[in-house]
């Protein structure tokens, strides 16, 4: 008799993912939060109420997929042209800081002949940066369009992508087998692949739409999202990158198009519905019940407090290379700090290919939660408004909406 039980794990999924969202925005924490702990309550380590199971594991593959393609898809080619050096510097030294950090972390409680690797992948789940957690928490506070909010988002973008290539790297290092002279040589074959794929796919979603405007719409964002699994199967199987890389170029090539917000609002259904919410559960449901001791509570710490100072270290100080004021720099230090989705996307991907030590597992997503959950605090500690403050010299707001979220962010009783 065929089990229906994956029926019943996928709807107790969504609605427990969607109750622990629902109580982590109401205090003021980004739903992500309540997605990842709803699959911790449901899982092995509490509950045990659903099971990992390798239908759960193939949607959870596809929403990695998913959340790579949005982001490409938010993440403009003109947005990072007008990065510029300044955005660069602090991005860079934003991700071999905590590299460096995370490694040495690592090699604090992991040893051996191939712990080396284990120990640089730590470091590169450090590198990670949560751009929406970061953004979404700058336009509640309305200072999106400040200097230093500009600055965050364009080095958190470059982030990723640096990001990107250190985790293609270390996945391919991985395997003693690889050359990383051949690693680095696939890297930039794909790269050229996709900007060949890029120019010409753009001139034909632009025959295509021009010649059925009036039902080429709906088709594009399936073949859109079609076009973003193929890019992360060639990305995989022909050189050797990562899938999500594939995809997150996917995206990034359809954002150039004209039907980019169309397509953002259909994948972010299909994200919201089903795909994300599963993705983010499954992580929670991969941990073992937790056995508190003095040294994972000293791990967790030691993680939380490294993952915290090496991107206000590192970004912070990139900032003041690029003489911003101190000000501005702890602003765009304390932007950076969320590992959010990224991190977890990256874990995700350690703990499948077995780069990820065991006993890290638990530490990484408590120390992924401490950083979210954190980094909101902090910037609205940081940015409070003062006169004289150059921050908000170039905004379009008024002086008057100035002063009003000037107070607004002085008064703790309001947040």
């Amino acid at each position: 008799m065929e089990n229906y039980r994956y029926l019943l794990d996928i709807a107790i999924i969504l609605l427990f993912t969607k109750a622990f969202g629902i109580f982590s925005k109401k205090l003021r924490m980004p739903s992500v939060v309540g997605a990842l702990i709803a699959g911790i309550v449901l899982g092995p380590a509490m509950l045990n109420v659903v099971q990992p199971s390798n239908l759960i594991s193939s949607l959870s593959e596809i929403g990695v997929i998913v959340l790579m393609f949005s982001a490409g898809l938010e993440t403009s080619i003109a947005d990072l042209k007008k990065a510029g050096g300044k955005a660069f510097v602090i991005a860079l030294l934003g991700v071999l800081i905590p590299l460096i950090g995370g490694y040495l972390i690592g090699m604090c409680y992991n040893v051996g002949p191939s712990a080396w690797i284990e120990n640089l992948f730590i470091g590169v789940i450090f590198t990670a940066t949560s751009v929406g957690i970061t953004v979404e928490t700058l336009k509640e506070m309305n200072c999106m369009s400040t200097e230093s909010g500009n600055v965050i988002l364009a080095a958190a973008v470059i982030d990723d992508v640096l990001g990107i290539v250190c985790l293609t790297l270390v996945t391919g290092m991985a395997d003693a087998s690889v050359n990383v002279g051949i690693v680095l040589l696939k890297i930039l074959g794909f790269f050229i692949f996709s900007i060949i794929v890029g120019l010409i796919m753009h001139k034909v979603f632009k025959w295509w739409f021009s010649t059925d405007p009036a039902h080429g719409l709906q088709r594009y964002s399936i073949v859109s999202f079609a076009f973003a699994l193929i890019m992360a199967y060639c990305s995989e199987e022909f050189f050797g990158v990562a899938d999500i890389t594939g995809s997150f170029v996917g995206g990034l090539i359809i954002s150039g198009t004209a039907q980019c917000e169309y397509v953002t609002k259909r994948i972010g259904t299909l994200s919201y519905m089903l795909i994300t919410p599963i993705f983010f559960a499954s992580i929670g449901l991969k941990l073992a019940p937790i056995q508190v001791t003095w040294a994972l509570v000293g791990l967790v710490v030691l993680l939380c407090v490294g993952a915290v100072l090496t991107k206000i270290i590192g970004c912070c100080g990139g900032a003041l290379l690029c003489k911003y004021t101190p000000a501005q720099a702890l602003r765009i230090g304390c932007g950076m700090i969320s590992r959010g989705e990224v991190a977890l996307i990256v874990a995700d991907k350690g703990m499948n290919l077995g780069i990820l030590p065991e006993m890290f597992v638990t530490p990484i997503l408590l120390c992924v939660v401490f950083t979210t959950v954190i980094t909101p605090i902090f910037l609205k500690m940081a940015y409070k408004h003062k006169a004289d403050d150059p921050d908000f010299k170039n905004t379009k707001m008024s002086a008057f909406e100035k002063q009003e979220i000037a107070s607004e962010l002085a008064n703790p009783m309001v947040r």
